[in-house]
């Protein structure tokens, strides 16, 4: 078989490393076309990474029969309208997380794929990272016992941006209602419930303490998962200094590590402390986008699909009470 074709609406940031070059690496896949609105850019982009075609509109790329499937890289406020543009083509899709701004239109999208029968996948890429893969392996074998609780620390200093007051769409209320909290805690959430499958009840308080902005900039939350474990969390980005520590407790012990810092996982038991450092690719995405291509190919079902990303919003719509639990 041919290589599946890929385009990438939203050539920004996040494509430079993370996650553009995992499309080209993965044997399989191909990147044969970007897009930005500004068509300077996209050209650049284009020709720094070695990608064929470049569009600067969004429509002629999901319409070309040259691009079989499509991944969305723009701010979460439009991943509803270009994804729906993408099921409608026929194709299949991967969006950045987190996967919408509110939960209704999670599932908007959910349904649109699921009607025309094609996959969505949402790049939490976390649930493919081997650290975090043997972070389930010790639970799953038992190794602190029964699961009893989660919790985790988040906690940024104010960036220059934030201190000087520039525009930034995550800190844009109407963009991002929580701020950073949409941005950063998503890939925890949602990791925790590939852990420990869907929360029954999330409920939180949030606060604009500094602003900056017209965001949130500090969130507190408990939840419950469905399988008994309780979860809380707190994450401001106000503070004098940088934290990110994430603790499961269990019967018979408990495992630390970080999310976004590759910290060395830290296994204690009754019988000592383990410790195992398991550093991430060079591009952070490349276990997902592999993931991907082995879903795509009939393999294994991908572990950030729709249904799980749309779930985190769910939860994270309850923390900020646009929803009750």
């Amino acid at each position: 078989m041919s290589a599946l074709r890929w385009g990438i609406l939203g050539c920004g940031a996040v494509t430079e490393r993370k996650s553009g070059p995992a499309y080209q690496r993965t044997p399989g896949f191909t990147l044969a076309a970007v897009m930005r609105r500004d068509g300077a850019l996209a050209a650049d982009y284009a020709r720094r990474h070695g990608v064929p075609r470049w569009f600067d509109d969004a429509d002629a790329l999901i319409a070309d029969p040259g691009i079989d499937a499509v991944y969305v890289a723009t701010p979460p406020d439009t991943h509803l309208h270009y994804a729906l543009k993408v099921a409608a083509a026929g194709k299949p899709c991967c969006v950045e997380k987190p996967m919408a701004p509110s939960h209704a239109e999670c599932l908007a999208m959910l349904d649109a794929f699921a009607q025309a029968r094609l996959p969505l996948f949402v790049a939490y890429y976390r649930r493919s990272l081997p650290r975090f893969e043997q972070v389930r392996r010790w639970l799953g074998d038992g190794r602190i016992g029964v699961p009893r609780h989660v919790h985790w620390q988040l906690a940024r200093t104010p960036g220059a941006d934030d201190l000087a007051r520039r525009y930034r769409w995550r800190t844009d209320a109407r963009i991002a209602p929580g701020g950073y909290f949409d941005d950063l805690a998503s890939h925890g959430l949602n990791l925790f419930s590939h852990f420990f499958g869907e929360a029954a009840q999330a409920a939180g308080s949030s606060a604009n303490q500094q602003g900056l902005y017209t965001a949130c900039d500090a969130v507190a939350a408990s939840w419950r998962y469905r399988s008994g474990v309780t979860g809380s969390g707190s994450w401001h980005f106000g503070g004098f200094e940088r934290a990110d520590r994430v603790e499961i407790t269990g019967s018979a012990g408990k495992i630390v590590f970080s999310v976004f810092d590759e910290h060395p996982l830290r296994l204690t038991t009754a019988e000592g402390e383990e410790s195992l450092a398991i550093p991430n690719p060079e591009h952070i995405q490349q276990h997902h986008v592999a993931n991907m291509r082995d879903h795509l190919a009939g393999g294994a079902r991908h572990p950030s699909c729709g249904d799980s990303a749309a779930h985190t919003a769910w939860m994270m719509d309850c923390i900020l009470g646009k929803i009750g639990a």
